[in-house]
Parts: structure tokens; sequence; C-alpha cells
């Protein structure tokens, strides 16, 4: 699961890196033709949701053992 993990990791941040390029005019995943943005797109949105249901045992703030405290914050 880890390497799932780091996977899914890799693809937000390449999902976020587009969405800030696109503020500026640069869709870089677009530029790769309409089915391959398609599957990217498709692998972005599963790793976010992945991560949102797996994100509190990946995390070692989030996760067993490692709650967070208000000076941590």
């Amino acid at each position: 699961m880890k390497a799932l993990h780091k996977i899914a990791f890799i693809l937000l941040v390449i999902g976020g890196l587009n969405w800030l390029l696109t503020a500026f005019g640069w869709n870089v995943v677009a530029l790769l033709g309409s089915t391959v943005a398609t599957v990217v797109y498709v692998l972005v949105g599963l790793s976010a949701l992945y991560e949102i249901f797996t994100h509190g045992g990946n995390c070692k703030n989030c996760g067993k053992g490692g709650a967070m405290t208000g000076s941590a914050m």
C-alpha cells in the first residue's frame, strides 16, 4: 500500500501543478491530447478519492499514535 500511496501523492502533485499553470493560461495536461488528458484527469481524481479515504492511516499526524495537538497546528 505504500507504493499506491506514493503514486497517488505524485498524481495529486501533478494535478495541483496543472491547476496552478491553468490559472496562468497553460493547461499542460490538455496538450497531451484529448484521450490522454482524460486518463490523467481520471487518475488524479481517483488518487484524490484514495487519499481522502486512506489519509488517516497513512499520515503520521492524522493516523494512529500521531494525534495533532493545538501547539502542532
